[in-house]
């Protein structure tokens, strides 16, 4: 049947006289027994070994919103939106080593009160060619997943086997990949900042076993206040390993830009593997890196298998192709090896190359191939980016550069703390509590500067709160109406069947009750933990507050939102969310890739709006009013889903319960969602939902955010046993 006569049959048409009219005692149901919805989010879940296609826009106007929402998903996941205030760095530079063409200092300094980053700084005698107005350019070096890698040498048996493959050539300046890097560049005229990934090398606040191996929950770190990484608290709050290096190398850009001789326009980031990680993501957020170079990591396979590589709401509907795509049109060179990157030649590549020539820039993109080595960084691969460097930056350095012998440095010589520079404490659980804390009272204090501002709220907790959720009315999709059955009964009539979201292949079981007298053209939806059973008592008939709005001609629906009611086959209410097979208890590798589900719930309560109100029948009135309401677990998604609905939602009623996502210490919780409790909580997504109808259960106040001073909110003390009635009643009074 049509769309236009299905919505006819169910809203506007609804007489007694229809044939086969049915009588039944008991709840109905929407599909045949024992059934469950033809629903894409029942198939397994998505992880980082998944595929990750990008698909490039066909118009400028079309790349620059998905630029955007990309660019705000990735500061988001990582703890960045707002920024973090930047402290004072504190840098402290010490014991130069002074070689014919280069010198090499070590450096420490503060990302964050007391959490140094460290590494070595590489700065050249010879400026001839490179500088321009004084100014030299600068290369931030990020390494991988190599243990202790900027100390490091290579052991000769190993290195001779990768000359003898051709990936190195010198038995002694191959003994380090990483100073080779450093020394060619600085030979060219660069400066270059080498800095540690959080527990190498000199990095020891933490553990690797935390940083990179984590696998088991610390109870001790689940706690309400003073949690630790990894804890349901500080997903809840964006907090993350991943987040930490990102912020790491924010402030490294923050710090080789202090230097007086560095030329701003010139600054370039590369790395490979988890360096690669870290190249792509400080290169999509911060315009002021103006030449990127990912090596080995960019696809659509495999996205980082490290948990230093993986934060909640990341690679949500995109991944690392895309992230790469957003430095577009500044020059991006990639390479590949043997590994998860090499199809990229034919999945991924030839797509950035159409980004780039949608943006009039088709030459500034590059792949050096090099599927026949392994995954690393090799000489070969080291000399792709410095063909890339010294074209795009004028170094003036004959091509194609090649790299000449040096005598790498022992990690004695360049390790940054001695007797005269002491190091922090090693591997300390009181000063992870303390960073965190810092930044989850930094972001508080930052979030009240802007609580008053209906703009600024708008833009940052809307912003984030979107970005949390996933969908907007916007993007609900497109939902048509399949019809199950249609009867009679106690007064009413009741109409089942499935509302199909085509664009996202999403289904849900609905019920719909129709009063007997002329119907009014509003329509409530009225949510609960038991699904749309709650319409009806244990006799089947309608419960008492639905027949309230009922007899003021309003049509009643009640649906079953995922993993509730007809999405059970056994029956029992989900206890605790699904996760993807990866044993390592880290949320991140489940909610990096998916929504969770109280964002997916959120998304039914959508694509029911979307439903109600996109609809058309050129022969008959829309409705002319949408109400929602949610109780039990509903309630605080039906308040979310008002933040995100825009004015598509007249009035909403919701029972919150007094919930608040910084209260659960369980990330499995079927309420949890990542970052649910940094952006004011609840509060703040009630405050989002602007001047529409709003009637609320369970909260004691309203906070005055975002201008709103909570006025116009109606606030419920009754007894619990009067919430529903009250909010039948307020419902049908609603304008």
């Amino acid at each position: 049947m049509p769309p236009y006569k299905q919505i006819s049959v169910i809203l506007f048409s609804i007489v007694w006289s229809l044939v086969g009219i049915a009588w039944a005692a008991d709840v109905p149901l929407a599909l045949p027994s024992g059934a469950v919805p033809n629903d894409a989010r029942l198939q397994p879940l998505k992880d980082l070994n998944g595929y990750f296609p990008f698909a490039a826009p066909k118009a400028e106007a079309e790349w620059a919103a998905r630029l955007a929402d990309v660019r705000r998903r990735i500061l988001v996941s990582q703890g960045l939106w707002p920024m973090p205030s930047k402290t004072p760095l504190n840098a402290v530079i010490h014991g130069k080593i002074v070689r014919p063409e280069y010198t090499i200092e070590k450096v420490y300094f503060e990302s964050a009160p007391g959490f140094f980053v460290t590494g070595n700084l590489y700065r050249p005698t010879n400026t001839t060619h490179s500088a321009q107005h004084g100014k030299v350019p600068v290369v931030l070096f990020a390494h991988g997943h190599w243990k202790d890698a900027r100390l490091s040498l290579e052991n000769k048996d190993a290195l001779r086997k990768e000359i003898a493959t051709g990936q190195e050539r010198f038995e002694r300046g191959g003994q380090s990949r990483f100073q080779s890097m450093c020394v060619q560049l600085a030979r060219m005229g660069c400066i270059v900042w080498q800095w540690d990934m959080l527990s190498d090398s000199d990095s020891i606040q933490f553990s690797p076993d935390l940083i990179h191996g984590f696998e088991k929950q610390r109870p001790e770190m689940n706690t309400l206040r003073r949690w630790g990484l990894y804890s349901p608290q500080a997903d809840a709050h964006l907090q993350t390993v991943m987040g930490l290096q990102t912020w790491n190398a924010i402030r490294s850009l923050d710090f080789v830009l202090s230097l007086p001789e560095v030329d701003a326009e010139r600054v370039a980031v590369t790395g490979a593997s988890g360096g690669g990680t870290q190249t792509m993501i400080l290169s999509a957020i911060d315009p002021r890196v103006k030449l990127s170079f990912p090596a080995v990591m960019v696809s659509t396979a495999m996205q980082g298998g490290c948990t230093c590589e993986n934060a909640p709401l990341l690679r949500i509907g995109t991944g690392n192709v895309e992230f790469a795509a957003l430095f577009a049109p500044k020059p991006l060179g990639l390479t590949n090896a043997n590994d998860w990157t090499k199809e990229m030649p034919t999945k991924g590549f030839p797509e950035l190359k159409e980004i780039y020539q949608l943006l009039g820039a088709g030459e500034k993109v590059m792949l050096a191939r090099g599927e026949q080595f392994p995954h690393n960084y090799n000489a070969v691969s080291r000399e792709a980016f410095y063909d890339w460097l010294n074209r795009h930056f004028k170094l003036g350095a004959p091509e194609p550069v090649r790299e000449s012998d040096y005598e790498p440095l022992p990690p004695s010589a360049l390790t940054v703390w001695d007797a005269d520079h002491p190091a922090p404490k090693a591997e300390d659980p009181e000063f992870e509590r303390v960073l965190l804390d810092w930044f989850t009272n930094d972001a508080a204090k930052q979030l009240d500067h802007i609580a008053d501002s209906a703009d600024a709220f708008g833009d940052i907790v809307g912003g984030a709160v979107e970005t949390m959720i996933g969908r907007t009315f916007a993007t609900a999709g497109e939902v048509g109406w399949n019809v199950s059955d249609k009867y009679k009964q106690d007064g009413c009539m009741v109409i089942t069947g499935t509302l199909r979201n085509t664009s996202y292949h999403e289904e849900l079981p609905v019920a719909w009750l129709f009063p007997t007298s002329a119907w009014n053209r509003r329509v409530v939806v009225w949510l609960d933990s038991a699904g749309k059973a709650s319409l009806f008592d244990a006799a089947g008939a309608p419960q008492p507050e639905v027949r309230q709005l009922l007899g003021k001609g309003t049509a009643v629906l009640g649906a079953d939102l995922l993993y509730q009611g007809e999405f059970l086959k056994d029956g029992k209410p989900l206890e605790r969310t699904r996760v993807v097979q990866n044993p390592r208890e880290c949320a991140a590798y489940t909610s990096c890739y998916n929504h969770s589900l109280f964002a997916e719930r959120v998304h039914d309560v959508l694509s029911i709006v979307r439903f109600l109100r996109k609809t058309k029948v050129a022969e008959h009135p829309s409705p002319n009013f949408v109400g929602v309401a949610g109780f039990g677990t509903t309630g605080p998604i039906v308040v979310a889903a008002r933040a995100v609905a825009g004015n598509t939602i007249d009035a909403t009623a919701a029972d919150t319960g007094g919930f608040r996502f910084g209260n659960l210490l369980d990330a499995r919780d079927p309420q949890f969602l990542p970052g649910g409790a940094k952006y004011f909580d609840l509060p703040g997504f009630i405050a989002l939902g602007g001047s529409r109808g709003l009637w609320l259960a369970g909260e004691k106040e309203l906070m005055p955010l975002g201008g709103d001073d909570g006025a116009s909110a109606t606030l419920f003390r009754g007894p619990p046993n009067q919430t529903r009635p009250a909010a039948a009643k307020w419902l049908s009074e609603q304008k």
